[in-house]
């Protein structure tokens, strides 16, 4: 059986002329991108290709990444718009009340009244705490910070995290 994979980033662009590309970090973890890791490059319905991290440097907000072997830009040309993903045994114990972006999205929100508000579709991190975004099945998205006050319960077992809606949050 295939472990599974999770993705940590996504390439964007090539960077330079050297084989640098450009990754749009999907993770909160800084290490996952030290030198002498190891990823998966995922391009659409292929297999996985294992890559090490040659170098890192982060560049306007953007990490750069070489790969041990790609040292020009044609040889990295094609994994653009491809994801960048670790393994299963790669992942890190975490905290109380931490969890991976996986183990949010797909859940179902609800009021601690019972009311269903919606699916998470993804977690944004703006600032001091990450935005979940919930699909309601009509209307817009509803947005819900990350704090104490707000989310009362995450049961990742059962998909299932319960809010206590700020005012205004619901409208």
């Amino acid at each position: 059986m295939q472990e599974r994979l999770f993705t940590v980033g996504k390439i964007i662009n090539t960077h330079g002329i050297k084989g640098e590309v450009k990754v749009l970090r999907i993770t909160d973890f800084e290490d996952r991108f030290q030198i002498g890791n190891t990823l998966f490059v995922i391009k659409a319905n292929q297999y996985p290709f294992q890559v090490t991290i040659a170098n890192h440097r982060v560049h306007k907000g953007f990490d750069l990444l070489q790969f041990e072997g790609f040292h020009n830009i044609n040889d990295i040309l094609p994994f653009k718009g491809c994801e960048l993903k670790i393994s299963e045994s790669q992942l890190t114990e975490l905290e109380e009340n931490e969890y991976y972006y996986h183990e949010i999205i797909g859940c179902l929100v609800v009021t601690e009244a019972g009311e269903e508000i919606g699916t998470i579709k993804e977690i944004l991190s703006p600032g001091a705490n990450d935005v979940w975004v919930a699909k309601r099945k009509q209307g817009k998205d509803v947005l819900i910070p990350y704090i104490k006050e707000v989310v009362l319960q995450v049961d990742v077992a059962k998909k299932k995290v319960t809010i206590r809606p700020m005012e205004g949050l619901l409208d």
